[in-house]
């Protein structure tokens, strides 16, 4: 039996955009992207193995291309457990555990869609497209909670975080002015600083040798500026700690506020990857965070492409 789910119960899926975060066109994108690509990956590994029997011969796969992609989207979208969709898709949980396992590498490589015909894929890329442009970028630092080591792990301390105390991995998020996501991170243990993440990244090299690009971001990032030439904005600094004159506080508030409001739309960028279930709290292995977020993050910004195409054209 190939055809698990019903076709009106796949199409009522695909229609919604409540249940899988997308629209119609871009799951149809999708599936004419990444369908050949896991063909190739799933034939490749069958050619790379000793076989008994013919390539094409034995079991068909139960579960079809486009069920295991909304299986996935359904499991980033809503943080639904592989047990509650092997129920839903009549299969076995490992059947979904490898579809997901299949699939979320490949979405994780698509990159963030800017136009329907740019990607960037790397922070230099993303460097590059803003100095072109003459934009400017947002940066800031998301927390994600996830499962503590176990007793005894080497590691088990530096995934505590300073600023929440808890288990998490962080990403260095990326949006432009109007808060569109550019780039997401890999995950970073949490105790690393958000300095010291921009810096591994190669942030302060690109904005040195790169274009002239401005780039805001918070208090956290303060010291970036005197690296990349005031190419990093942060928030102004205080030079009365005690006692400081009425003229003084309120021009640093006016200040402070101006360069707040400007930074403000990474936060809502922020948002909208939060709104995906897995990136709110992940209850799965640490090891796939960076494909996870890489992969929320590639689909999130192919549909605020397609949305803003479409608003544009209206």
């Amino acid at each position: 039996m190939a055809c698990v789910v019903g076709n009106r119960t796949r199409v009522a899926i695909i229609r919604s955009r409540q249940i899988t975060g997308l629209d119609p066109e871009v799951i149809a994108e999708l599936v004419a992207e990444i369908g050949p690509l896991w063909h190739e990956q799933h034939q490749e590994a069958l050619r790379s193995r000793p076989r008994w029997r013919a390539v094409g011969a034995g079991a068909k796969h139960k579960l079809v291309f486009i069920d295991r992609l909304l299986a996935t989207l359904v499991h980033l979208r809503h943080g639904a457990t592989h047990d509650v969709l092997a129920c839903w898709f009549a299969v076995d949980r490992s059947t979904i555990t490898r579809a997901i396992g299949e699939l979320r590498p490949l979405l994780a490589q698509r990159g963030c869609t800017v136009t329907p015909g740019l990607r960037l894929h790397t922070l230099a890329d993303v460097v590059n497209h803003l100095g072109e442009n003459g934009k400017s970028g947002i940066i800031d630092g998301t927390e994600i909670r996830v499962r503590r080591p176990a007793a005894g792990h080497k590691d088990r301390d530096k995934f505590i975080s300073g600023k929440n105390k808890q288990n998490a991995v962080k990403s260095m998020v990326l949006t432009d002015a109007d808060g569109r996501l550019l780039y997401c991170s890999s995950a970073e243990p949490a105790s690393c600083a958000d300095i010291t993440h921009a810096r591994k990244l190669g942030l302060v090299r690109l904005l040195t040798d790169g274009p002239a690009v401005e780039i805001l971001a918070d208090a956290g990032y303060q010291g970036l500026g005197a690296q990349t030439g005031g190419r990093v904005v942060t928030p102004p600094h205080r030079k009365f700690k005690k006692n400081a004159p009425d003229w003084y506080e309120e021009i640093h508030e006016q200040r402070r506020k101006a360069h707040s409001s400007r930074r403000i739309r990474v936060e809502h960028g922020i948002a909208h990857l939060k709104n995906w279930k897995a990136l709110a709290r992940h209850h799965g292995r640490r090891e796939h965070m960076s494909d996870t977020i890489q992969a929320v993050a590639a689909l999130l910004s192919h549909q605020q492409a397609v949305t803003h195409t479409t608003d544009v054209r209206v």
